[in-house]
C-alpha cells in the first residue's frame, strides 16, 4: 500500500489529505490481520465444535433434538446476517468520519506555525473537537445497532435452549430419559452455543472489517494519471539539452496554461525563465520532472521525448533546489546523502564545502548527526536552503533546477545562497525560475512568459532594449528599494 500510494501521479496527492489517506491504509491493513488471525484459529476449530455437538444430539438423544438445534442455528445465522448488513451503513459512516478526524488533525499538525502565528489555538481544537463529536455521535450508533444483534442473538439462543429443555422434559415425563439427560442435553446445548456465539461475532467483525477494507481496496485500485510506456528505456542523458517543442497543457479546473511554449535551453547553458505570476514558469518545471504530460508538443531531454522514457531515469538526472527546501526529520547526514545513500564522508564533505554549509556542520555540537526538526525548522531559511544545494551538488545531475531558490530569503543569506548557486550550476545545464530579475541578468537566456505564452527571449541587455515586458519588470522591481527607502 505504502508503496503504490507513492506510486501515483501528484494530482492525486494534491487532492487528498495526507492523514485520511494513512488512516485509510492504517485500517485496512489492520482489518487484513484481524481477518486473516481470525480465520486461522477462531472460525475453523468452531465449525468442527459445531459438528461434533450436532453429531452426539442426534446419536445420543435422537434426531429431534438435532433439529431443534439445527433450526436454531438457522434462526439465529438468519437474524445474526440480516442485522449486520443493516448495521454496516452506521459502520461505514463511522469510518468515514473516523478519516475526516485523522486528516484534519494532521493538517493542523502539520502547519501548526500558521495555527500558533494567527493566535488559533482554541479555534482549531474547537474545529477537531467537533469532528470528534460527529464521530462519537455515530459509533453510538453503530454501538447501539450492535447491541440490538446481541440482544436479538440471545432471544433466539434462549427459545433454542426452552424448546430443548421442554422436549428433554417431555421424553422424561413419558419414560424414556432419566433427569440426568435432561441436564446432559442443556450442557450440550450450552456447549453448542458458545461456538455459534464465536461464529455470530466472527461474521459480524468479517463484516465491518471488510468495510475497514473497502476504502484501502478502492485505494489500491487508483492508477497513476503518469505511466511508464511498455517497455520504455530509461533516459540516456548526453550533453543535457531540454528542448519543448509547442507544448500545451492547462491544470484540471483551469481553462488556461501554457499555450505552445516552444524553446530550447542549451546544454551547459543557464535559461532563465521569468514572468508574472500565473504565467506557467512552475507548470513547466512539473512538465520537465513528468508530474504531467503535456496536452500537445513534446518535452525533450538530448533529443529524448520524456514520455518513451521511465520517469525515474527522467528524475535521476534532475536536480532541483526549491524555493522552500523540505527537510526530514533526521540528521544533517541523512538529508544531504539523500541523494546519494551510498556517499562517502568525504563526498559529503566536498559537498557541503561546495554549497558553503561544510564550516556551519562543523560548528554544531554534534555536527553531521544534528537533528534538523520536523521539516527542518530548526534550521534558518539559508541554512535549509543550503542543504538543499549540498543535497543537489552530491546527487550531481546532468540538469539543474533552481525554483525561485533565494526569493524568500534577505538580502545577505541571498548573496551567500546565489554564491553556492553558481558553484553548484558550474558546468551543467541550468534552468532557473526566478522572481527576482537581479538574480538572472547574467544568464545565457531569458525566456519570457506572460499568460502561458513565450512572448520575449534573448539575454539581458538585448530584453531591456526591446523595452518590452520584461524591461517594465526590470523597471518595476528597480524602484521597490527606492519607494521603500522613502
Amino acid at each position: 500500500m505504502f508503496a503504490h500510494v507513492h506510486a501515483l501521479s501528484v494530482r492525486f496527492h494534491q487532492s487528498k489529505r495526507t492523514g485520511t489517506v494513512y488512516r485509510t491504509i492504517e485500517r485496512g491493513v489492520r482489518a487484513i490481520d484481524f481477518l486473516l488471525r481470525f480465520l486461522a484459529f477462531n472460525i475453523g476449530p468452531t465449525v468442527v465444535e459445531l459438528a461434533l455437538a450436532a453429531g452426539v444430539l442426534a446419536w445420543r438423544y435422537g434426531w429431534n433434538f438435532a433439529l431443534i438445534a439445527a433450526l436454531t442455528v438457522g434462526v439465529y445465522a438468519w437474524a445474526t446476517f440480516g442485522v449486520t448488513e443493516w448495521r454496516l451503513k452506521y459502520r461505514r459512516e463511522m469510518n468515514e468520519l473516523d478519516s475526516e478526524a485523522a486528516g484534519r488533525a494532521v493538517d493542523l499538525l502539520l502547519n501548526f506555525e500558521t495555527v500558533k502565528s494567527f493566535a488559533a489555538e482554541a479555534r482549531e481544537a474547537e474545529r477537531y473537537d467537533g469532528a470528534l463529536a460527529q464521530y462519537a455521535k455515530a459509533a453510538v450508533r453503530a454501538n447501539t445497532s450492535l447491541v440490538l444483534l446481541n440482544v436479538a442473538q440471545n432471544v433466539v439462543m434462549n427459545i433454542g435452549l426452552l424448546a430443548m429443555v421442554l422436549s428433554a422434559g417431555f421424553l422424561v415425563a413419558r419414560g424414556p430419559m432419566g433427569p440426568g439427560d435432561i441436564t446432559a442435553v442443556i450442557l450440550i446445548m450450552t456447549n453448542l452455543y458458545a461456538p455459534l456465539n464465536m461464529l455470530g461475532f466472527a461474521y459480524r467483525e468479517i463484516k465491518q472489517t471488510s468495510i475497514d477494507m473497502e476504502k484501502m481496496y478502492a485505494l489500491l485500485d487508483e492508477q497513476p494519471d503518469i505511466a511508464d510506456a511498455p517497455g520504455a528505456p530509461a533516459l540516456a542523458p548526453k550533453s543535457g539539452e531540454v528542448a519543448f517543442e509547442a507544448v500545451s497543457f492547462a491544470h484540471e479546473g483551469r481553462d488556461r496554461g501554457l499555450d505552445s511554449v516552444s524553446f530550447t535551453a542549451p546544454a551547459g547553458k543557464t535559461t532563465a525563465i521569468v514572468g508574472p505570476s500565473g504565467a506557467g514558469k512552475s507548470t513547466i518545471l512539473k512538465l520537465l520532472f513528468r508530474f504531467y504530460d503535456p496536452s500537445a508538443g513534446r518535452v525533450l531531454i538530448d533529443g529524448q521525448d520524456l514520455r518513451s522514457v521511465t520517469q525515474n531515469s527522467v528524475r535521476q538526472a534532475l536536480g532541483l533546489v526549491p524555493q522552500d527546501v523540505v527537510l526530514f526529520n533526521d540528521t544533517i547526514r541523512y538529508n544531504i546523502s539523500y541523494a546519494r545513500p551510498e556517499a562517502t564522508q568525504q563526498e559529503l564533505d566536498d559537498a557541503a564545502r561546495r554549497a558553503q554549509l561544510l564550516h556551519f556542520i562543523e560548528s554544531l555540537p554534534q555536527g553531521w548527526d544534528t537533528r534538523v526538526g520536523e521539516r527542518g525548522l530548526k534550521l534558518s531559511g539559508g541554512e535549509k536552503q543550503r542543504v538543499g544545494i549540498a543535497r543537489v551538488v552530491l546527487k550531481n545531475p546532468a540538469i539543474l533546477i533552481l525554483d525561485e531558490a533565494t526569493s524568500s530569503l534577505d538580502s545577505g543569506t541571498e548573496a551567500e545562497v546565489q554564491d553556492a548557486l553558481e558553484e553548484a550550476s558550474r558546468g551543467r545545464t541550468t534552468i532557473v525560475v526566478a522572481h527576482r530579475l537581479s538574480t538572472i541578468a547574467a544568464a545565457d537566456q531569458i525566456i519570457v512568459l506572460e499568460e502561458g505564452r513565450v512572448v520575449e527571449r534573448g539575454a539581458h541587455a538585448a530584453l531591456i532594449a526591446e523595452d518590452g515586458l520584461y524591461a517594465s519588470l526590470w523597471k518595476l522591481q528597480a524602484e521597490e528599494p527606492a519607494l521603500a527607502a522613502e
